[in-house]
């Protein structure tokens, strides 16, 4: 095999005038990295054919990509080893030019490498970056992708669409991370009533409405022992975490804030519930929603 590959690197040196052990060294690299390859895709349909989970799916693919990167650069290191050197002066010359023409590139790597080291986000974190929300469903090194999802009113709930953003947005825009040191956020519910409608007894049914609801009920508990071990970089607490609920006099309605923590995934199926048992409860003249006048003709 190697007789081969030395006889054709001599044919292809004749004809295009390099020398030989540069076409030799070259259709080595080939044929290591082509190896690899596909070595390392036997070993994914393997993985696919024995784990059905989509989340480990990812991750072993994941870790497939980088072995196989890290095995590749050693190759090529140790194939082209006696002469790194000259190709080094030659990079040197040309270094600012590939510098300034590919400085877009470059600035999304090192941002790449940011986002790796000080984990601002990861897979399946639901984040807000530049108006842009949605869950990351890929990082690499050079942009993330979010599987995008719609905006409060609507739900927040996946569009189908995904956005790919250049990691160096991360430098020059806010990030919103709904999920890193806390799984739960506050979140808010406005529910109008009339002013003849009874306060006291108002509330007292969102309460019964709310406590009866399992997934609002064993959140601050969680959130509790998430506060006890968040990390002593943020200084980060909550004087109450059960839902409480807030009172606005508007002008021809009374406004209830109802106030809750809730996982940001989990927010439109809540609100869904709560809203169906307020209509019932309406529905049986036990609860008040305030009426809007229509001004249509």
């Amino acid at each position: 095999m190697n007789n081969i590959i030395f006889e054709f690197s001599n044919y292809i040196g004749k004809n295009i005038n390099i020398k030989n052990e540069y076409i030799y060294l070259l259709l080595i690299t080939i044929i290591c990295l082509g190896t690899i390859r596909i070595f390392s895709e036997s070993i994914k349909k393997i993985i696919i054919k024995k784990d059905g989970d989509h989340k480990s799916k990812y991750i072993h693919n994941h870790r497939i990509m980088i072995i196989n990167n890290i095995i590749s650069f050693i190759i090529i290191f140790l194939i082209w080893d006696s002469y790194l050197k000259n190709i080094i002066t030659i990079i040197s010359f040309i270094s600012a030019a590939i510098t300034i023409a590919l400085r877009e590139i470059i600035f999304n790597y090192f941002a790449g490498i940011y986002i790796k080291i000080k984990k601002i986000f990861k897979v399946e974190d639901r984040i807000e970056i530049n108006d842009f929300k949605g869950d990351i469903i890929n990082i690499n090194l050079l942009s993330f992708e979010i599987l995008e999802i719609s905006s409060n009113e609507y739900g927040e709930q996946s569009t189908g669409k995904i956005i790919h953003i250049p990691n160096s947005y991360i430098f020059t825009h806010p990030i919103k991370n709904y999920v890193k040191e806390f799984k739960y956020i506050w979140h808010e519910m406005i529910i109008k009533i009339p002013y003849n409608a009874d306060i006291k007894t108002s509330k007292n049914i969102i309460y019964k409405i709310v406590n009866n609801n399992q997934t609002i009920t064993s959140i601050p508990k969680k959130m509790k022992r998430q506060i006890d071990n968040v990390d002593l970089t943020y200084r980060i607490y909550f004087s109450k975490l059960e839902p409480i609920i807030y009172t606005k006099v508007v002008d021809d309605h009374i406004e209830l804030y109802l106030r809750f923590l809730i996982h940001p995934k989990k927010i439109r199926n809540v609100e869904d519930d709560i809203w169906l048992k307020l209509l019932d409860a309406n529905k049986k003249g036990e609860f008040m929603l305030y009426k809007f006048e229509s001004n249509m003709i």
